[in-house]
């Protein structure tokens, strides 16, 4: 049996990356828990969720270092590695720092928004100099269910109007992600779902960004061992921020952001769910659409058990995954 050069440089990244989270993460969450870094949890939030103050937070860490170490053996011939890692591990540090106000400074909300607003705009402003002027890349992107990667029609921006979107794209994608960390197991389930998704498409192109997909598959499944419900430590801002970051480069990297909104249906309908529940409460001086945003504890509020809801949401990005190589 032959097994060709592609799949061993996919092989080889999930099963480091999955063998580094998994024999990290005893080893970093007592340390966590000696250095007191442990989950704050909000009195506004689910009256269940109170249960799960003082668990471990920022394991994240264990999630970015995985794929560092991993990324780092493919770099020298792999160029388009560097773009996806240094948006991963860039968007990672402004979690680590969100966290670590949160933490140890406690304050509650961490970074300011304004403040974590334009750290993110720096590190995208970054990556799409990088993207337009190392890789030079032209500012397009395919159009989805219009003929595949090969034979599909591409939407051509001027390159002002591509980089206006590449920020919205990018700032909304990691904030989405953001707001799906918010059940055991969820955001780490939900983008397990779509890094294999990017896997197999960068595996199918020849992109050389294939070893880092697979090495945040890996790192995901190794942290999910100690993340599914109960959790034993939680990602934090480092985790969901820096799992952002890979999803909406890697989108661009693989010329894909319009399909996003198809793969990251979760992200989407977290940040919807968000935006519509704050509008309807300014403009009605008082109502509210979901019994609580983002939308997951909408659906634990009704009755649904965490577990339940993870795996609904896992399953309909999974669906969704299935839409989106029907759209190739």
């Amino acid at each position: 049996m032959v097994i060709s050069m592609n799949y061993l440089d996919t092989l080889i990244p999930v099963l480091l990356a999955f063998s580094i989270s998994v024999i990290l993460c005893p080893v970093v969450i007592p340390f966590l828990k000696r250095l007191k870094f442990g989950q704050y949890v909000r009195d506004d939030g689910p009256q269940s969720h109170l249960k799960k103050a003082g668990t471990p937070t920022m394991g994240g860490l264990v999630i970015m270092i995985s794929i560092v170490i991993t990324s780092m053996f493919y770099l020298k011939d792999h160029s388009e590695i560097l773009p996806v890692l240094f948006a991963t591990v860039g968007f990672g540090l402004i979690g680590f720092l969100d966290d670590y106000i949160k933490v140890v400074m406690q304050r509650s909300l961490g970074l300011h928004a304004w403040q974590k607003f334009l750290l993110q705009c720096g590190i995208t402003g970054v990556f799409a100099y990088y993207y337009l002027e190392t890789l030079h890349y032209e500012p397009q992107m395919l159009i989805p269910f219009t003929g595949g990667l090969s034979g599909g029609c591409y939407w051509k921006m001027p390159v002002g109007m591509f980089i206006v979107f590449l920020f919205c794209v990018m700032v909304g994608t990691v904030n989405g992600t953001n707001f799906t960390d918010g059940l055991d197991g969820l955001a780490s389930g939900v983008t397990l779902l779509v890094a294999v998704f990017f896997t197999v498409v960068a595996i199918g192109t020849g992109n050389t960004a294939a070893p880092v997909s697979s090495a945040v598959a890996g790192a995901l499944m190794g942290f999910l061992v100690y993340n599914i419900y109960p959790a034993r430590v939680f990602m934090g801002d480092t985790g969901s921020l820096a799992l952002g970051g890979f999803v909406s480069s890697m989108a661009f990297i693989l010329k894909m952001p319009l399909f996003i909104p198809i793969v990251g249906i979760i992200y989407l309908t977290e940040v919807l769910s968000v935006i519509l529940q704050v509008g309807c409460y300014r403009l009605t001086k008082g109502k509210r659409i979901f019994r609580m945003a983002p939308i997951h504890h909408h659906f634990e509020q009704c009755g649904w058990s965490e577990t339940k809801v993870v795996a609904v949401f896992s399953i309909v990005t999974a669906l969704f995954c299935l839409i989106a190589l029907a759209a190739l």
